[in-house]
């Protein structure tokens, strides 16, 4: 009976296992939700935006953001994201190995700041140069008061002139089961991925249509105090914006990655304790069959 009583603390061990993961797994549904509520609130801003940026676009070619620093050529800020805890399967591995990989197929010199705790202890342990870290800036609740403070850092070391480009590496969000690492160019940007960022974002909202239509008709009208002037506003808005969805979009990521493992982790918990189930009865089933048949056996003795 010691073999049945070892199975069934390992059973009651196993359940435990299964309830926190199964609540890990919700939590993490819950906060992917919210991740993506939040980027679908702001689609009538970056309709507004939009719009004024139709109207200053043709003034960008010289603008400092849409042309490359030549001054240091070979040196480059890279953003990495990751996550601040682990149980997240593969998450923050894909962005360290899409770090390294980079790495290897450039001879840039390179600066990086870090946003969570994964990121900042990658590059600590691989000696590279952190010149900033946002791990204790933010908790799973993105406010743009906070993004805006690191997009704004991003985008005065760019016009300081020390670096050639900005790159950003994080999850992208492609679907609850499907995150892919990537990196993409920050800074310098081009006019045509601003308009597309915008519209991509707006295109598939059914109640902007008509304005959206209505924009590739747009009349001409003056603009104060000029749009040259009205340019230095509108752009870092945009670009404050942008570096807020990618956030969120390495946030949904996060909390899709971890929701998986920990329904994977529930299921397999579930698995593993039917299994003991059955072991333990049958266990138990031998010893109550052992104790018959020695109980058997001693009436017989007695009867002889």
């Amino acid at each position: 009976m010691a073999n049945a009583k070892e199975i069934k603390r390992k059973i009651g061990s196993i359940k435990n296992t299964w309830k926190i993961t199964k609540a890990m797994e919700l939590i993490s549904t819950v906060k992917m939700k919210k991740a993506q509520d939040l980027a679908l609130e702001k689609r009538w801003f970056v309709l507004e935006m939009l719009k004024i940026f139709l109207r200053v676009e043709d003034y960008l070619a010289k603008y400092p953001l849409f042309s490359k620093n030549e001054s240091k050529k070979w040196k480059t800020l890279w953003i990495v994201i990751t996550s601040n805890k682990w149980l997240c399967w593969g998450y923050n591995v894909n962005v360290m190995k899409r770090v390294s990989a980079y790495v290897k197929e450039t001879w840039e010199n390179i600066d990086y700041i870090s946003i969570w705790r994964k990121a900042a202890q990658f590059i600590a342990k691989t000696w590279n140069n952190l010149i900033a870290d946002f791990t204790e800036k933010f908790t799973d609740n993105i406010w743009p008061i906070f993004t805006k403070k690191i997009s704004n850092l991003i985008v005065e070391e760019y016009l300081s002139g020390k670096y050639n480009k900005v790159v950003i590496f994080y999850n992208y969000y492609v679907n609850t089961i499907k995150q892919i690492a990537v990196s993409e160019i920050f800074l310098p940007i081009e006019s045509e991925e601003i308009k597309q960022y915008l519209y991509d974002i707006l295109w598939y909202d059914d109640s902007l249509q008509k304005e959206l239509e209505s924009m590739w008709w747009h009349a001409e009208y003056d603009v104060e105090p000029n749009p040259k002037e009205l340019m230095k506003w509108v752009i870092p808005m945009i670009l404050d914006m942008m570096f807020y969805d990618t956030l969120l979009n390495a946030k949904a990521s996060e909390h899709s990655s971890r929701m998986v493992a920990m329904k994977s982790a529930k299921d397999n918990s579930n698995r593993i304790a039917k299994t003991l189930t059955t072991k333990y009865n049958k266990a138990r089933q031998a010893a109550i069959t052992t104790e018959v048949s020695e109980i058997t056996a001693g009436v017989e003795s007695m009867k002889g």
